[in-house]
């Protein structure tokens, strides 16, 4: 676990558990070893800080690829902090320049990492589950890791679209963790990435409660990988 990260799980992440006590159900579906996919639901920014604290292992989050570039002494810390917790960059121009960031997931993927992808794209702009993209499906073929399916319930309330901070006393948080999709073997023809996509969607459905739409979500929130 790079060092940065573990300074945050000590810090910002006991500061999650402790501030907001989320409720845990199904950890014991997160692999112990050997890397893996978290697809969840996005209702929130704060779905990444509470998935990261209550996951004892390190996840490679993603990070816009500008965070990377930048200069000057600004640039260097950003540079710095970002790449010390392990994140992975991706650009925000969508299609090629996109995928390559699910291209650098792989051998992080390989190696025995934790990725965390939402398949929605963006976050949902009011509650609902939106269809989901086919990124996650491909990603777990090309590095041949299982898919965890991850529900966050109650995320948007603590922290809602344009809120810059959590906000204490907005509710309980739940954080549940379905069983492990395997998908090694299955063929990665557009078809093919669609049902595994669905199932990934239909689990996370479960997990959640959340009423499904089967359309792609509004691209009004910033754009979150998903392939």
């Amino acid at each position: 676990m790079p060092l940065l990260y573990t300074i945050g799980k000590l810090t910002v992440g006991n500061g999650m558990r402790l501030g907001w006590r989320p409720t845990v159900e199904g950890l014991e579906n997160v692999p112990e070893t050997g890397g893996a996919i978290f697809a969840g639901n996005h209702l929130s920014v704060a779905d990444e800080l509470f998935l990261g604290a209550v996951v004892p292992r390190h996840i490679a989050f993603w990070a816009k690829s500008e965070y990377f570039t930048g200069t000057g002494f600004r640039g260097w810390l950003t540079k710095t902090v970002i790449g010390g917790l392990g994140a992975i960059p991706v650009e925000r121009a969508g299609g090629r320049a996109a995928l390559s960031a699910f291209d650098a997931a792989i051998p992080a993927l390989r190696a025995g990492e934790l990725v965390a992808v939402y398949p929605e794209g963006t976050r949902s702009p009011d509650g609902r589950l939106y269809r989901g993209r086919t990124g996650a499906a491909r990603l777990a073929l090309a590095a041949g890791v299982p898919v965890v399916p991850v529900g966050m319930i109650g995320t948007d309330r603590v922290q809602p679209i344009g809120a810059r901070m959590p906000r204490l006393g907005a509710g309980r948080v739940t954080v549940r963790f379905g069983k492990p999709l395997e998908f090694t073997g299955r063929s990665d023809d557009r078809t093919s990435l669609r049902e595994m996509t669905d199932e990934i969607m239909s689990e996370i459905q479960r997990l959640t409660g959340q009423e499904y739409v089967p359309r792609y979500a509004p691209a009004k929130n910033a754009p979150t990988p998903q392939g």
